[in-house]
């Protein structure tokens, strides 16, 4: 850890680390795609799935002997002469991630420092630092930027975490653009990844599920009223950190952040397990509760299902084993591919960045 924090060429290698995985939500390495030939210029990014872009990319990343854990789980993981380094990073950008008239600076800055930790936790891991860039319109007010600077500091010293530095750019009229990259320690832990869920296993959550969409639709329907802790939750997720390490040490086969929805992130872990995750609505029944006086029970199930941004974490746990203080049991995973829910095969919903037909709020 010392080498990379406080050496700067070791620090640029973690930043080109934490680059290859930047949406920090890939579903695996696949060495079975075909690169070599020009695509043509005529696709753009909206053609594309995240995934299905990221499948295209990763082939062409180069990956040296030093990555322990490379492209396709939340957080990359280092080897280094004093053991292990977790790496990984998340990028917001106003107008597409956040709004103005909905976040301050604080909310702005709180936020993408959560998220990034999460990633940290759904390894295992404990947050050690962060370093955090700011690409500004030289119209940005400095008032803006001393607030988000707040909410940096704040989210991480919540976290027992420090902020290792950063750096600071200008941008075209209108621009602003925040980018955390955080670094954690596995302390002798074997890294969590998605690929390791097996039929038998059960599937569970810590934290809470569909609050962060209920509130964004609270948001956008101007009903911040209806409920203030949905609302608080949209704008400033509250990841439960220390869920991580403890499901690593209760034997978790796989863990990831949700991030992007339960059933798209779940999917991930299928994916990469080459498993099927059943999801059981009698599970899932006091998360719809919650939010259903306020959206009603169609909208709140499919907040639930499909809303992003909650940064709670999903694990798979052996058959038999006790599962941690603060986790439950949503799920169980069988034989099979992709997710169902109740034995129902679902349709991919959730958020991905190049779909116009997303179903969530951003990540």
């Amino acid at each position: 850890m010392r080498a990379i924090a406080l050496t700067a060429d070791a620090t640029v290698r973690v930043e080109v680390s934490s680059l290859v995985l930047l949406p920090g939500r890939g579903n695996g390495l696949r060495t079975g795609v075909d690169v070599s030939e020009d695509p043509g210029p005529g696709r753009t990014l909206a053609d594309m799935s995240e995934e299905s872009l990221l499948d295209e990319m990763f082939p062409l990343l180069a990956r040296g002997p030093a990555v322990a854990v490379g492209p396709g789980d939340d957080a990359a993981v280092l080897a280094t002469p004093g053991g292990s380094v977790i790496a990984t990073t998340d990028a917001m950008v106003r107008g597409r991630d956040w709004r103005d008239e909905w976040s301050t600076g604080r909310d702005v800055g709180a936020k993408v420092v959560a998220q990034n930790l999460a990633d940290v936790a759904a390894m295992g891991g404990r947050p050690t630092g962060v370093l955090v860039t700011l690409v500004a319109d030289p119209a940005t007010t400095v008032a803006w930027v001393l607030d988000l600077a707040r909410g940096v500091g704040d989210a991480a010293r919540t976290a027992g975490t420090t902020v290792l530095g950063g750096d600071l750019s200008s941008a075209t009229n209108g621009t602003l653009m925040v980018s955390v990259t955080a670094l954690g320690s596995l302390d002798g832990r074997s890294p969590v990844l998605r690929s390791g869920a097996r039929p038998g296993d059960v599937v569970a959550v810590a934290g809470t599920l569909g609050l962060a969409a209920a509130g964004w639709r609270l948001l956008e329907a101007g009903r911040t009223d209806a409920d203030p802790e949905a609302v608080a939750l949209q704008r400033c997720p509250a990841p439960p950190l220390a869920q991580g390490p403890a499901a690593a040490d209760a034997g978790a086969t796989a863990m990831l952040d949700l991030s992007d929805g339960l059933l798209r992130d779940a999917a991930r872990v299928a994916r990469a397990s080459s498993v099927r995750l059943d999801l059981h609505t009698a599970r899932l029944a006091a998360d719809v509760a919650r939010i259903e006086p306020t959206l009603g029970g169609a909208e709140a199930l499919e907040c639930v299902l499909a809303g992003g941004e909650e940064h709670s974490l999903l694990a798979c746990f052996p058959p038999g084993a006790p599962l941690p203080r603060g986790w439950r049991a949503v799920g169980a995973v069988h034989d099979g591919e992709g997710v169902t829910v109740d034995g129902r095969p679902q349709a991919a919903r959730g958020w991905d960045h190049f779909d116009a037909g997303n179903s969530g709020p951003p990540d």
